[in-house]
């Protein structure tokens, strides 16, 4: 029997969910299956994976094939650096102790570059949210010099419209007490007419 590693699909629709099974090559994909070793889901950034180590040791060790998705878990959880680490100490290099020095080694620095990628990113958002901010800024202040720019436009208008007011008011007044002394004089050279012939 030709035995696989593989992901079974599960979950919702538009939200896939796997589990990491040992498998026949010629089982369906979400069918029978020998053991589950494990769970992937990539709907997390970064993606979550719950594997069962040791299980997943021993399979790798019999000859199970995985697929390219699953080799690619297996290789970041670590599985094949521990299969090449116990065939040098099958070939007597070094010992367990020295063995599980190793590995740890390379996990805390596999740790170490995802904390660091992590980082990384939450740097850029950062950055990219301090430039839009700014960006935003930068128009908020147009928006609200032309805001200020058009009040102080009508406000002239409402001072010139009142200072026409103003002048209309004055000029009609200039006329009515224009047209007014003409007649006042014509009424005192009449009542000094009228004396004169009285007299």
């Amino acid at each position: 029997m030709a035995t696989k590693i593989r992901l079974q699909r599960g979950g919702r629709k538009g939200y896939a969910f796997y589990s990491i099974v040992i498998a026949d090559a010629r089982a369906p994909r979400d069918g029978k299956f020998t053991e589950k070793i494990g769970t992937y889901n990539p709907n997390t950034n970064p993606a979550t994976v719950d594997l069962n180590f040791e299980r997943a040791l021993y399979w790798v060790g019999v000859g199970a094939q995985p697929t390219d998705t699953t080799r690619n878990i297996l290789r970041n959880e670590g599985v094949y650096m521990m299969k090449h680490l116990l065939g040098g100490v099958k070939k007597g290099a070094f010992d367990e102790a020295e063995c599980q020095k190793r590995f740890d080694a390379w996990k805390q620095s596999k740790i170490a570059s995802r904390e660091a990628l992590g980082k990384k990113e939450a740097d850029e958002k950062k950055a990219i949210i301090a430039k839009n901010l700014e960006a935003e800024k930068k128009i908020n202040e147009a928006i609200a010099k032309k805001v200020a720019d058009k009040k102080a436009a009508e406000e002239a208008a409402k001072v010139e419209e009142a200072a026409v007011a103003v002048a209309e008011e004055t000029s009609a007044e200039e006329e009515v007490q224009a047209a007014e002394t003409p007649v006042a004089e014509a009424q005192t050279t009449e009542a000094t007419a009228t004396e004169t012939t009285e007299a």
